[in-house]
């Protein structure tokens, strides 16, 4: 199982990106929604996770606050890519989706 947590200010836009990521996994022939675990939440509650993450989404307009989120999630080997504005605005799920996958794969190839 996949644990990706999306984070953004408030955790109410990044909520509506998760349901397109559902949306996303539901359509596909390959993947199971049963093989994701989503959670949309503040980058404030960040450090009160206590589930394993593999990978956090940061929303783009809290990009500025990378550095804060890298020194919660780095110390676990948890790995994040920040959504782009365009792919936020636009709340491509396929993209947002991919984004995690690929952050994911690097952080595990890092890590043999």
């Amino acid at each position: 199982m996949m644990n990706i947590v999306l984070c953004c200010a408030g955790g109410f836009s990044t909520t509506m990106m998760m349901e397109k990521i559902k949306d996303v996994i539901r359509e596909s022939k390959k993947l199971q929604l049963e093989d994701f675990n989503l959670k949309a939440i503040s980058a404030d509650l960040l450090q009160d996770e206590t589930e394993p993450i593999d990978v956090v989404l940061i929303g783009p307009q809290i990009a500025h606050r990378e550095e804060y989120i890298r020194s919660i999630i780095e110390p676990k080997g948890t790995a994040y890519a920040i959504m782009d504005k365009d792919t936020y605005g636009k709340m491509d799920g396929a993209t947002a989706l991919k984004m995690a996958l690929i952050a994911d794969k690097k952080n595990k190839a890092k890590g043999e």
